[in-house]
């Protein structure tokens, strides 16, 4: 580790001890860490100077203090059960990253719903590295499927979000090592029309492409991969054609005024979102899609020049290591 890394990670250690108490602290874990899960793979971007970077997604911090209300608190003790361990293999992920020399690009859910204890802690964590990062969908989460998400329910929480994150949430571009980053946020499996063109102006000189976003893109055996898992609930996956969306939780049954629940409504694409996938694989400077969301490790061809990887959650450790080359 150079001197300038370790100073960083050092710097995010030494903040992270000053945070408020947490309840996460107060919660015997009697369940051993197990090693991190960090899994090699290679993006062809055709470079010179070849780098490697550290892929992390859905850290899920469930984090709260007594600047919360009790609702949050009471959430941050039951979310805690599936989350456990989310500080420690954040902090180890951060590490192994300073270590070895890398940027660190998340893509999502670094936090699992909104609280002052999760987003300091998230500060925190990106003032301590060299981070790009992308929001997912519970960064705006209040109270974790409480309402439908969309528009509005995103922007109630979208300022105190994004002044604790390290760059644009909703569409940004980076170049590190000839390569250019662009996060955009499809959490709500859509993007926008103004998303759109904004991206589309990270294709317009040349570089080299590879998007970072939460939520992976439909391709065919990963879609039938989700499905098994889910015993054919959803496949939570972006841009799904519209026939395959209608068959989603065909056998639930909520009240009427909770229809939004149904995973048909939710992970339902629109013409924006469909038109912006077929145009992305026609592109050729598309080099690799990185994504997560999905809490396991995928990868399939997305297009005739880019695989889309979907990493393993970060909450158990798990990580790619990207070679870019």
């Amino acid at each position: 580790m150079d001197r300038r890394s370790f100073l960083k990670w050092g710097a995010f250690a030494a903040l992270a001890g000053e945070l408020p108490h947490s309840l996460q602290a107060e919660v015997k874990r009697d369940v051993k860490y197990k090693p991190l899960d960090i899994r090699d793979i290679e993006i062809n971007a055709g470079l010179t100077e070849p780098f490697f970077a550290l892929h992390v997604s859905d850290s899920h911090l469930v984090l709260a203090d007594s600047r919360d209300n009790e609702r949050k608190t009471a959430l941050a003790a039951g979310r805690l059960k599936h989350f456990p361990f989310a500080e420690h293999y954040l902090d180890e992920l951060m590490h192994y990253a300073a270590v070895h020399e890398m940027p660190l690009l998340h893509t999502g859910d670094m936090i699992d719903f909104v609280s002052e204890s999760n987003l300091d802690h998230a500060a925190a964590a990106f003032k301590g590295a060299d981070w790009t990062v992308c929001a997912g969908n519970h960064e705006y989460s209040q109270y974790v499927g409480e309402a439908l998400e969309d528009a509005a329910y995103r922007q109630a929480s979208y300022d105190r979000v994004q002044e604790a994150f390290p760059n644009d949430l909703t569409v940004f571009s980076r170049d590190i090592g000839g390569v250019r980053f662009v996060c955009f946020d499809n959490g709500y499996y859509r993007v926008t029309a103004a998303q759109v063109a904004q991206i589309k102006d990270c294709f317009t000189d040349g570089h080299p492409v590879v998007l970072l976003c939460h939520v992976p893109f439909y391709t065919p055996r990963h879609y039938a991969y989700a499905m098994e898992k889910t015993k054919g609930v959803c496949a939570y996956l972006c841009a799904v054609p519209d026939a395959l969306t209608a068959t989603f939780d065909t056998k639930a049954v909520y009240p009427e005024d909770q229809w939004w629940r149904r995973r048909s409504v939710q992970q339902k694409a629109d013409a924006v979102t469909l038109g912006f996938a077929d145009w992305l694989k026609e592109q050729p400077q598309l080099k690799g899609i990185l994504c997560g969301h999905c809490h396991y490790f995928y990868a399939e061809r997305f297009s005739p020049t880019a695989m889309q990887y979907t990493v393993g959650a970060g909450y158990n450790g798990c990580a790619y290591r990207v070679h870019f080359v």
